[in-house]
């Protein structure tokens, strides 16, 4: 029986030296589904949980599309060693692109309106992308228009990720969120909520909860209008429509304004710990209008991305203070 366990061991270390250590891109997804307490407390039976996003190694909800984009262009041939990943993006996107294209060795190259936060910018250029700006007033449809530019003016040097159009990006949640959200509701999710950018979280996650329960209702979150400050969110009728959005799905849309949607990531913030960015603010302040017009449910919506990339949003933040004391001297 000796020999047999040492046989056993000897047996199981070779196993583990074949194995690969694992990859932080192994670490994407599984991310916690957090139950919303004090801010919720006067829903009786209504009960909204939200999944943790900013949990991702990238940061943001985007590594589960950037790494999907990214090997599915390797699996088909389109993403080869000698071309640069190119693509337009407010900036989570971007650095999904840069974190995974730094582990797997391509260079990448990324368009951005230049008004987005001085973290994004950083960590970017941290991972050592060449960014280029665009002018803020055109959003993410200026920086998308040049990006198509760029890769039309040569194509043999650049693989084209283009997450607005790319089935890559919904399938990403098709595969993993949509599957997290009803394993770890145990199957008790009545509706879900979830903000509008490239609609790949929304449609992806939309679509597979949908086939595994038809009743379970899908609910977009837009900002209110174009001229908007949330970043990461589009509103589809001023803007160049994703060609992978598909209106079709859902059971209704949401539109928010910007100071609600800041107000709401503020309040989950100091009531709930949740430090996470004004998308996530929107997608809650959505859900919470939500609970209000039902009678009982399990919500569950998405936190795209962590309050630490949008310092300047703020309010009661040094920096900020100091910032508006300069321009607004009393």
């Amino acid at each position: 029986m000796e020999v047999l366990r040492i046989r056993d061991v000897l047996e199981d270390r070779k196993i583990f030296r074949r194995t690969d250590p694992p990859s932080l891109l192994s670490s994407i997804g599984n991310t916690p589904l957090i139950k919303i307490r004090k801010v919720t407390k006067n829903l009786k039976r209504v009960q909204v949980f939200a999944k943790a996003e900013w949990l991702n190694p990238g940061g943001s909800v985007k590594d589960r599309a950037g790494l999907k984009i990214i090997e599915d262009g390797e699996r088909s041939g389109q993403l080869t060693w000698d071309k640069i990943i190119l693509d337009s993006t407010s900036g989570n996107t971007g650095i999904a692109y840069a974190m995974v294209g730094a582990i797997k060795g391509y260079r990448v190259e990324l368009v951005v309106p230049a008004n987005i936060s001085e973290e994004r910018k950083k960590a970017l250029e941290a991972y050592g992308v060449k960014l280029i700006f665009t002018d803020p007033l055109m959003g993410s449809d200026g920086a998308l228009l040049e990006a198509k530019k760029i890769y039309e003016s040569n194509p043999d040097q650049y693989f084209k990720a283009d997450q607005y159009n790319n089935p890559s990006n919904w399938w990403a949640h098709y595969e993993t969120t949509g599957v997290e959200v009803f394993q770890q509701s145990k199957g008790r999710v009545t509706h879900f909520v979830a903000g509008v950018g490239t609609g790949g979280t929304l449609i992806g996650t939309g679509r597979r909860l949908k086939e595994d329960n038809p009743g379970i209702k899908i609910f977009g979150v837009q900002p209110d209008n174009g001229f908007h400050g949330i970043e990461g969110l589009k509103h589809i009728e001023t803007a160049i429509r994703p060609g992978i959005y598909d209106e079709t799905i859902l059971d209704g849309t949401f539109f928010v304004k910007t100071e609600d949607a800041y107000d709401m990531a503020n309040r989950l913030t100091r009531e709930e710990g949740l430090w996470v960015g004004p998308s996530s603010g929107a997608a809650f302040w959505a859900s919470l209008k939500l609970a209000e017009s039902i009678d009982r449910a399990m919500i569950v919506t998405i936190f795209p991305d962590g309050g630490a990339r949008y310092p300047e949003y703020c309010p009661d933040c040094e920096k900020q203070k100091k910032r508006l004391s300069v321009e607004h001297p009393s």
